[in-house]
């Protein structure tokens, strides 16, 4: 039997890796997990997951994605802090999609211990 890998990006399996945080069954331990956690979310479409890790400050009322937007790789270009020993920390990041990519630097942060999405600027 086959198992495809996450779709963050990583080698294990979904249910091994972003699925855990999605249920939570477990908590992303750095911002960059915290990331690809999120990008996870975005392919399959767990909204409820997305608003529950968006920094209440920052996070909209509500959150529709488009039913047509077909996510296909995650690439980490760069981070800074993050780590079990921060309280903040960046992912830049480039998220491919059919018919183009999002380049993003996203800011986080903790909240009560968890990490959170605050914000990002578009790069170029």
């Amino acid at each position: 039997m086959t198992t495809r890998s996450c779709p963050c990006g990583l080698p294990e399996p979904y249910d091994e890796c972003c699925g855990r945080r999605h249920s939570g069954a477990a908590a992303a331990p750095t911002a960059e997990a915290l990331m690809r956690s999120r990008y996870s979310a975005f392919v399959k479409s767990d909204v409820a997951y997305l608003l529950r890790t968006w920094h209440p400050r920052t996070r909209p009322a509500q959150l529709e994605l488009d039913p047509a937007m077909r996510w296909t790789g995650l690439e980490i270009l760069d981070t800074t802090d993050g780590s079990a020993f921060h309280t903040t920390g960046t992912v830049t990041f480039r998220a491919s999609y059919r018919g183009g990519s999002l380049h993003e630097r996203s800011r986080f942060e903790r909240v009560d211990g968890a990490w959170v999405y605050v914000d990002g600027e578009f790069q170029s």
